[in-house]
């Protein structure tokens, strides 16, 4: 049964939508649901479990197509419904994988043949789901048609006939939909690894300053509100990274999900002059390195990552306040590195940089901050510092119980982490 909590309606500028029946509190869950599908980002093959998305570095592996990985024969037998049909795909295929998205539509149309489950009680089907085809450039459609085709070999004896899907979810059809309803799995430190469809979750509408905020346990979705919401009030979130200017987050959602952001955000271009503060010739460059830096750290490579990092922050220290966005994304690479090559104290140092912007841009309850403060936290604590790292992660709890709610593992994490500094002050 759908939750009572919240009702599908049309809003007058933004289409269908979803809002609340009930005045609801910050942190309160206002619903929670199993994916339709869902499928391990393909990064993740190896270390995540394809039933309870567990993380761990020894899991079994499926004996028949090698790649899909559990953390127990009890989640290996829970998974193979929606493993059966993909079992043989991945056999034929391999050592080739497909795209993400290419799995999770293969997953979708398995799922749509086999009818031994439907999506009648969502609030929106998955038929209803816009797939914006008449609004894409040639080029995306291009994309959709090689996706299709790679579909389709992926498929194999398995798309012999697809004339029982309901009508309009041809393969290309289900790829588009895909691209604009889908929704990343992200783990408690909001890294991204699966991606799931959720057709009731898919009428939220975006804002850059939204009331709700989704959170995973597993692949199980759970959307909270992070303010006070008032009856009859659209529930949002974002679609879009928030560390982007209003320009960017524009052009990303025109591209991605065929609309213009109306928010009170992007029509005030809130906080863009502190997102592109300092010089700009300067600010241009970092940010045109990004990218290869983003490869260094997809690579694992640490000690150039870091070299190149610090060179940059150096260079354009006077320049380019720690405020604008590609400093800090900048901050935060060269803290992972430092992290990975155990330099523990000049993390902190840049961890702490980076957390007068988390709090600039993430004023509102956000998980994103939570995670940096707990960061910050653990290299306090690991270091003695224990009075700054018990103030982290205080300010990390306080955060947490309203976005992941008090009984999420991450923030019974952070809890103990606290008590151990508290335990450890006490006994100074």
């Amino acid at each position: 049964m759908m939750a009572v909590n919240m009702e599908r309606f049309v809003s007058e500028a933004k289409g269908n939508g979803l809002r609340a029946l009930r005045e609801i509190k910050a942190g309160e869950v206002i619903h929670s649901c199993e994916p339709y599908a869902f499928c391990i980002a393909k990064d993740f093959l190896k270390t995540a479990c394809q039933s309870c998305l567990k993380r761990g570095e020894s899991l079994s592996r499926c004996s028949q197509c090698k790649t899909a990985r559990y953390c127990s024969a009890q989640c290996q037998k829970q998974a193979w419904p929606d493993h059966k049909r993909e079992c043989k795909c991945l056999k034929r295929l391999q050592p080739r994988i497909p795209t993400d998205s290419v799995c999770l539509v293969a997953r979708i149309i398995f799922k749509l043949l086999s009818q031994s489950e439907s999506d009648q009680e969502e609030l929106y089907s998955i038929v209803e789901h816009q797939s914006h085809l008449a609004d894409m450039s040639e080029e995306k459609k291009e994309g959709l048609r090689h996706l299709c085709m790679t579909l389709q070999v992926y498929l194999g004896e398995e798309n012999h006939d697809l004339s029982p899907l309901p009508p309009g979810l041809d393969p290309i059809s289900l790829l588009a939909r895909v691209t604009c309803n889908c929704f990343s799995i992200s783990d408690g430190e909001l890294q991204d690894v699966g991606v799931g469809l959720y057709p009731s979750m898919s009428l939220l509408n975006h804002d850059c300053q939204p009331n709700c905020v989704m959170i995973f346990e597993g692949k199980r979705l759970m959307l909270r509100a992070v303010r006070l919401i008032r009856p009859c009030e659209e529930l949002t979130i974002s679609y879009t990274d928030i560390l982007a200017t209003s320009k960017e987050r524009r052009s990303h959602l025109q591209e991605q999900y065929h609309f213009l952001c109306q928010c009170t955000r992007c029509s005030t271009e809130d906080k863009d002059c502190d997102m592109l503060a300092g010089e700009k010739t300067a600010w241009t460059s970092l940010r045109d390195a990004i990218p290869h830096l983003e490869q260094l750290q997809s690579e694992q490579r640490w000690e150039e990552l870091l070299k190149e990092g610090k060179a940059f922050l150096h260079r354009y220290a006077d320049v380019v306040p720690d405020r604008n966005i590609y400093v800090l994304r900048l901050l935060d690479l060269a803290m992972d590195a430092c992290i990975s090559l155990d330099d523990y104290e000049t993390a902190l140092e840049y961890g702490n940089r980076a957390l007068e912007s988390y709090k600039l841009y993430y004023s509102d309850p956000h998980p994103s901050r939570a995670v940096e403060l707990l960061r910050v936290g653990k290299l306090q604590h690991y270091q003695g510092r224990l009075e700054e790292a018990q103030g982290s992660f205080t300010q990390a709890y306080d955060i947490m119980k309203v976005t992941h709610g008090t009984a999420h593992a991450l923030t019974n994490e952070v809890s103990r982490k606290l008590s151990e500094c508290q335990a450890e002050l006490g006994r100074v």
